[in-house]
């Protein structure tokens, strides 16, 4: 159930959990309501008990395309990457939540690392764009 659905005022918080939850989605292809989910497990907690090993097993197949497989290390932390910003957004607590503008960042590394130029300098335009590891 999104914060919007729990019958809160609608925020920047409030946002950037529906942005987490709409991510996770389209990472797992599953809905916040999926049938699977009992016992009180939600998209939420399905995505974060992957981290960081299980990922792959999560993602809806059709993000794992064929002609990526070449390079299935960086697709892999790539994936890694977007399902942990999912789960950073959709936290419980808006105070626990990542701030739009480091998610704008992390993104453009993902991009960076699919596309394989985050290590060239002149792609390091995004100041702090470092990473969960910084």
């Amino acid at each position: 159930m999104t914060e919007y659905g729990q019958g809160r005022e609608v925020s920047i918080d409030g946002d950037v959990y529906s942005y987490g939850i709409l991510l996770l989605e389209m990472m797992t292809g599953k809905r916040p309501i999926d049938d699977t989910f009992e016992k009180g497990l939600n998209l939420h907690m399905f995505a974060k008990m992957a981290l960081p090993d299980h990922v792959i097993e999560i993602t809806d197949p059709v993000l794992l395309s064929e002609r990526h497989l070449e390079n299935a290390a960086s697709m892999e932390e790539c994936l890694t990457s977007l399902v942990k910003i999912g789960v950073a957004c959709s936290m419980d607590s808006p105070r626990d939540r990542m701030d739009m503008s480091r998610v704008v960042r992390e993104l453009l590394m993902v991009r960076d690392t699919f596309q394989g130029t985050a290590s060239r300098p002149e792609n390091n335009k995004y100041p702090g764009a470092h990473g969960f590891h910084s």
